[in-house]
């Protein structure tokens, strides 16, 4: 014993007092300081067991406190491994407080009686304790030796281990890891022979979701694993492949460790098998759907219709942040408002408010996808350097590497921004131009801003905007079909006439979570993030850091919250496969929910939904919505049961092409799937239904469109409202909402990634259904009313009941008479493509020679058009029903898959 104390002594350091730390007080993890406060050995706590040779010591940091055993030999190792990094770093060790002679006098006259020294009488003992205490007290003082691996070791826990709000259970130690294991498309042979096996000494730590490695030297995250329902212990030699090994299996990755022996093996894996099925249940079991997240009960919900209300809301939130923001787009254009008018200069910018959180400290992760830039001009390298040069603490990744991964055809789609993992913005809104607009969906934006300087007295001036608000600034005042966009780099420079061409109107839908769900949705983020990191060598370097899932135990601790949200039943869906996540199974839980909500629905189905590509064919296409539809209509028509579907689409794909041409290919190819899921065909809807019931069919679904109008430079206007909402209502109960479209690429899984939400409303209200009370769901029904209400034109006209959504009376007086006025107007007045009243090219090229009111009678053509109601207009089902849509052969266009389209 006299020889351990001896040994650490450390005279020979030239070590003083004054070079230690002051000891910390307030123990609070701060994720804006680098270090954990650390309050070492209790100073009462340094028990010595009834072996001579092992002590127990009781350690605290804020609200933790944990028990190590240690030998003399422990003391002595971390004592070396210091003195080691001491000569290296050329930083002091700490000193004892008392007299170093007096112990070393103390020591040596017991030398023969050690056992003495045991005793818990023996006022020596006492002094020992307290030499040791002191020891590991300043050591665990000084950030560089706390910091330091060996340190670690002795004390068994890292200080990543504070970084969750709440203590939970843990199991962490020195492991030898094998290299490879990953599910990464193109490296999959990495660890599957022996020639390239490497065993690196590895931090292991174990926490209630996840577990992770990091180098022991410096503390770098190399590896984080998320539980999962493939999550699963073997510790035989034939699953290991090593004598003495563990092997730890998710959706994600075979890792393997190596062991000293074989009880050290079984310790562990025991120890991580039970941890995890006692903490972690919620994550191994199959979920609804085969979504990797389960229900989560009382979740503060709130839904936005189009991007006005959406945007500011985030940018509320974002001004909140603490932490972290998590934000991935299939677009994201730096310099979009998201308050408008713009009244406060920049300070509502999306890259001045990202500067800002990051200058305060904010972690800020940015995943956008990698475009192929011969098909799209989003221009998402200019995103990234836009986003990474505003400062430090925003990391940009874009993902897939085309080459490398061989993914041409499928994109990053998702719609997600969170925050601090506690609240989560899901839905079919980019932050991106084009995307902000509000319920009046205006058509032109030509006016301007000046700054005026009012004097009202000597002592007072002010300034103030005078004019006419300018909505949509540069890039952001689009109209995609009629141009796409160019010079992206140039943000604020327009690149259409606004006081020529109207923009096109943006109707979409979104949605917030708290709690518990949004941590599965920064769940989804992280497993995405760090799958990017290790697939993309760019993104190895520490700069960009593998990022942790805060714990559910501490979910509904709230900081911050969203306000005039509703308790609803939520769970967190995808699409998700190897190319997008790194998972083994790929998995569709959106386009299971909706087939089995459409089949379970009692009432109506009310879709909006940016493409409406369906009907399997099981050759071009595949998902079965259009196919449930079809069965849930049938089932009605026999029992004999009201039942409505309220379809709402874009009257035009959103690829650019003169229409009064026949548009282009790209166009044309998505047309024609959206019409051979509609009515052209055999597999289609109406054809399908018509052969149960002929043309009952109309009593069951309805097909629409938006379309708006308004006066530029004097001359009227019209275009279409380009929905690309994602949204499902049944029954004014459940909804869905999120990025996934209604195709092949979305809800297959295998394609598009994906995010979206169900909700299921936990509180009713009293409504009505087909004329008898109802008790609707409250979520449900706003969102319902808010949506048809708009389209409807119930805000401006009071006297539109909608407040039954399958009565005869709104059906037919309401939702066809509107639709049905409308479009005729329409077609009087702007003669507007497109219509069934073209069938085929040839009436196309004469359908503009003869003019329509707008030109001939001005004045009956407002006298006409003050009869239009609200947006909805009846879809042209057999606008070019005689021509073959797809590409012809021979253009670039009919030499992709045809996948590419569906």
């Amino acid at each position: 014993m006299s020889d351990t104390v001896e040994n650490l002594d450390t005279r020979d350091l030239g070590c003083s007092d004054a070079e230690d730390e002051p000891e910390v007080v307030d123990c609070e993890f701060n994720p804006s300081v680098s270090r954990i406060p650390f309050s070492a050995v209790a100073p009462d706590r340094f028990n010595v067991s009834k072996h001579r040779t092992v002590f127990k010591i009781e350690l605290k940091h804020g609200n933790f406190t944990w028990i190590v055993k240690r030998k003399e030999k422990h003391f002595m190792e971390l004592h070396r491994e210091l003195l080691k990094y001491k000569t290296l770093m050329r930083i002091p060790l700490p000193t004892r407080r008392s007299d170093p002679f007096l112990l070393i006098s103390i020591m040596e006259q017991n030398q023969c009686h050690r056992i003495k020294l045991f005793k818990p009488t023996n006022k020596r003992i006492f002094l020992f304790q307290k030499q040791l205490e002191d020891y590991l007290n300043k050591l665990l003082r000084m950030a560089m030796y706390r910091k330091y691996y060996a340190t670690t070791c002795f004390n068994v826990l890292h200080e990543i281990h504070f970084c969750s709000y709440k203590p939970v259970s843990f199991r962490e130690g020195i492991v030898y890891k094998r290299s490879g294991g990953h599910r990464i498309p193109g490296m999959n042979c990495c660890g599957h022979n022996e020639v390239c096996y490497r065993w690196s000494k590895r931090w292991l730590i174990v926490k209630d979701s996840f577990l992770l490695y990091m180098k022991p030297d410096t503390g770098a995250i190399s590896f984080v694993l998320l539980v999962d329902n493939e999550f699963s212990i073997k510790m035989d030699s034939k699953y290991t492949e090593t004598k003495h090994g563990v092997r730890i299996e998710n959706l994600s990755r075979k890792l393997v460790l190596k062991f000293t022996s074989y009880r050290h093996a079984r310790w562990w894996g025991q120890a991580i098998e039970s941890f995890v099925r006692k903490h972690g249940k919620a994550f191994l079991r199959a979920h609804r759907f085969g979504s990797f997240a389960r229900e989560e009960e009382n979740i503060p919900s709130k839904w936005y219709v189009n991007g006005k209300t959406y945007m500011e809301d985030v940018a509320n939130a974002l001004e909140d942040a603490k932490e972290e923001i998590f934000i991935t787009d299939w677009w994201l254009s730096p310099e979009i408002f998201l308050k408008r008018p713009v009244v406060e200069g920049n300070r509502w910018r999306l890259d001045c408010i990202l500067k800002r959180k990051a200058q305060q400290g904010v972690r800020i992760f940015v995943m956008l996808y990698k475009e192929v830039e011969l098909a799209l001009g989003i221009n998402s390298e200019y995103s990234k350097r836009t986003l990474i040069n505003l400062h430090p603490n925003i990391k940009v990744m874009r993902h897939p590497d085309h080459v490398s991964s061989s993914v041409y055809l499928w994109a990053h789609h998702e719609k997600i921004v969170v925050i601090d993992q506690s609240v989560a913005f899901v839905g079919g809104i980019d932050l991106a131009y084009g995307r902000w607009d509000d319920s009046e969906h205006r058509l032109t934006d030509v006016g301007s801003v000046t700054l005026c300087t009012i004097t009202s007295n000597e002592a007072f001036t002010m300034l103030t905007l005078m004019g006419n608000t300018r909505f949509w600034h540069g890039k952001d005042y689009c109209n995609f079909v009629y141009k796409d966009w160019v010079r992206l780099d140039k943000p604020f420079d327009d690149f259409i006439d606004r006081y020529t061409t109207p923009r096109m109107p943006w109707h979409d839908i979104s949605s917030v979570v708290h709690g518990k769900a949004a941590r599965d949705v920064a769940r989804h983020f992280i497993q995405r993030w760090n799958f990017t990191k290790i697939m993309k060598p760019k993104y190895r370097s520490l700069s960009y850091p593998f990022l942790l899932p805060k714990s559910h135990s501490t979910a509904n601790d709230l900081k911050y919250q969203v306000p005039d949200c509703v308790q609803t039943k939520v769970q967190v869906l995808r699409s998700a496969a190897d190319w997008s996540a790194g998972i083994k199974h790929h998995e569709e839980s959106i386009h299971n929910a909706y087939i089995q909500v459409i089949a379970k629905s009692k009432h109506f189905i009310y879709i909006e939904n940016q493409f409406f590509i369906s009907c399997a064919d099981n050759k071009h296409v595949y998902n079965k919505i259009g196919d449930a539809i079809i069965e849930r209509i049938i089932r009605a028509h026999k029992e004999k049961k009201p039942f409505r579907v309220y379809v709402v689409t874009p009257l035009l794909p959103g690829f650019e092409g003169d229409i009064s041409t026949g548009g282009g290919n790209a166009l044309q190819a998505v047309m024609h799937f959206n019409y051979r899921t509609m009515n052209r065909g055999e597999y289609s809807i109406i054809a399908q239904l018509k052969k149960e019931m002929d043309d009952q069919w109309m009593n069951y679904i309805s097909i629409c469109g938006l379309r708006t109008h308004a006066e530029l430079e004097g001359r009227l206007v019209t275009e279409l409202i380009y929905v690309h909402s994602k949204l499902l209502i049944a029954d004014d109960n459940t909804v869905i909402i999120g990025s996934a479209n209604i195709n092949d690429r979305s809800m297959l899984g295998k394609r598009d990634s994906e995010v979206a939400v169900i909700f299921e409303d936990s509180e009713t209200t009293p409504s009505v259904m087909d004329g008898q009370e109802y008790q609707a769901g409250k979520f449900a029904l706003q969102l319902r009313l808010e949506c048809f209400k708009t389209i409807l034109g119930a805000f401006d006209d009071p006297t539109i009941d909608v407040s039954d959504p399958i009565s005869s009376g709104f059906y037919k007086d309401v939702w066809m008479s509107i639709s049905g006025r409308n479009a005729t107007i329409y077609e009087k007045v702007f003669r507007c493509l497109p219509s069934s009243l073209v069938r085929n090219k040839q009436e196309l090229m004469s359908f503009h020679f003869k003019s329509g009111l707008d030109k001939e009678d001005p004045v009956k053509a407002q006298e006409l058009l003050k009869k239009i109601r609200g947006f909805l207009v009846q879809f042209p089902l057999e606008f070019l029903c005689e021509e073959n849509l797809m590409p012809s052969v021979g253009t670039k266009e009919a030499m992709v898959p045809t996948e590419i389209w569906t």
